[in-house]
């Protein structure tokens, strides 16, 4: 089981990492697809926690009413977000592949080294040394994506990639504890293996809004 469960998140990566180059692609030959798939994810992600809202207990909505109204008005600004720094699609595959390498190495690191726990209570996955890998790998990313762009180091990448790599893992962190109180593992299995449309972009829910304020 656990085998097969494998396999399905590695085809289920390989497809989104497919995705990802045929928009690049599409954005090398003029046709600008990166805000638009940016806008459908961030209304797949509203529409995925509304979805868990309509089916959770309403005494439990009522209870925990600051939480949901915050995080809901959190994924409009995505929503938002991704439609005005999708036109910059050099931020949004700098962002990719920054919070792709803190989600890998936070995972490696805390499968390798273990320790203590960052915040139990909402993840029990998640321990100090893997955030400590995750922001490595991160900025590590960053900068790579800098060399490959100009072939120049560029200092401040590596505040970027420390910035962006720390606030994916807390924006993940906010998931879990969303989900904790909704009592639900994932925000939908539209993604096999990987849960749903929050589940995985859920690293970009501080960043992008930060970015779009940054451009303003």
């Amino acid at each position: 089981m656990k085998k097969s469960n494998t396999l399905t998140r590695i085809i289920t990566a390989s497809v989104m990492a497919a995705v990802v180059c045929v928009i690049a692609i599409c954005e090398y030959y003029g046709l600008h697809l990166t805000r638009w798939v940016g806008v459908l994810i961030g209304l797949g992600m509203i529409a995925e926690l509304l979805n868990n809202f309509r089916k959770t207990n309403k005494a439990i909505l009522l209870d925990n009413k600051y939480l949901f109204i915050a995080f809901t008005i959190l994924l409009i600004l995505v929503c938002w977000s991704f439609y005005v720094v999708g036109a910059r699609p050099w931020i949004i595959l700098l962002l990719l592949m920054t919070i792709a390498g803190a989600d890998i190495g936070a995972w490696l690191s805390g499968k390798i080294f273990g320790g203590d726990k960052m915040w139990e209570r909402l993840s029990e996955h998640k321990t100090w040394s893997g955030q400590i890998g995750g922001i490595i790998c991160g900025t590590l990313m960053c900068v790579l994506y800098g060399l490959l762009g100009t072939d120049v180091f560029r200092p401040e990448l590596l505040w970027i990639g420390i910035g962006v790599s720390l606030l994916s893992q807390y924006g993940d962190l906010t998931a879990s504890a969303v989900k904790r109180h909704l009592g639900i593992k994932d925000f939908s299995h539209v993604l096999p293996g990987h849960g749903g449309l929050l589940d995985r972009f859920d690293g970009w829910i501080y960043i992008l809004p930060l970015i779009w304020f940054i451009l303003m």
